[in-house]
């Protein structure tokens, strides 16, 4: 049976694909076949075959099932600047409907483990009034909240978590991702979003000197998902 989730952030730079390529890695490596989506990207190189994100490009690494560029990110951008903002300079209309149908393409492959990563937090603003977080309630998918683990964490993720269940979704699973290693009393800050977040912690990632897929996966517990 196959599993697909959205995964968002409390916070942009907060290391969402990082994580994401440590849970394909690990589905991966427990036999599951994999597959991902970057509906919108901006900060893109232009290279010989147009413009290329290096986020999209690492969940690519880890897809065992076979994929475009263009599927996995069909809307790319190279200011590195807000979707809405890059796609209003370029001319694009940013809409849920024109992310909606690439990203069910990817989800009618049939992996085993699916991911469709956001772009910063949860409301990321697209066309008009709509939200990067509609295309998750469009797909309706169950959410995992990559928390930035520095000062004003809990609040962050506490506030994401409110709105990923006002909207409807169910939070799946959160991950630990410490990129503030100085951050004081990291242990009383992760008891504390234990105690409150409504669903289990997938793992602790601490600062990693090098954060590969494989060294990330190292952390994380797959089989604490639904």
């Amino acid at each position: 049976m196959s599993s697909s989730y959205f995964i968002t952030g409390t916070d942009t730079d907060v290391g969402k694909t990082t994580i994401a390529t440590g849970l394909l890695y690990a589905a991966r490596q427990s036999g599951l076949s994999t597959a991902a989506g970057k509906p919108v990207a901006s900060d893109c190189v232009v290279g010989p075959e147009g413009l290329r994100n290096s986020d999209a490009l690492a969940l690519m690494a880890e897809c065992s099932v076979k994929l475009t560029y263009e599927e996995v990110n069909p809307v790319a951008f190279e200011p590195a600047i807000a979707p809405h903002l890059a796609a209003r300079e370029a001319g694009v209309a940013l809409t849920v409907k024109s992310l909606l149908e690439p990203m069910r393409n990817i989800l009618s492959k049939g992996a085993d483990f699916t991911l469709i990563e956001g772009a910063g937090g949860w409301r990321v603003p697209l066309a008009d009034q709509a939200n990067l977080s509609d295309l998750a309630t469009a797909l309706q998918l169950p959410v995992i909240l990559v928390v930035g683990v520095r000062l004003g964490c809990i609040s962050h993720a506490l506030l994401t978590a409110e709105a990923i269940a006002r909207d409807g979704l169910q939070l799946a699973g959160w991950v630990a991702n410490i990129i503030d290693g100085k951050t004081s009393r990291i242990e009383e800050n992760l008891a504390t979003l234990a105690e409150r977040l409504p669903a289990p912690c997938l793992g602790r990632v601490p600062r990693l000197k090098k954060p590969t897929a494989e060294a990330v996966a190292e952390y994380l517990h797959l089989e604490l998902l639904d």
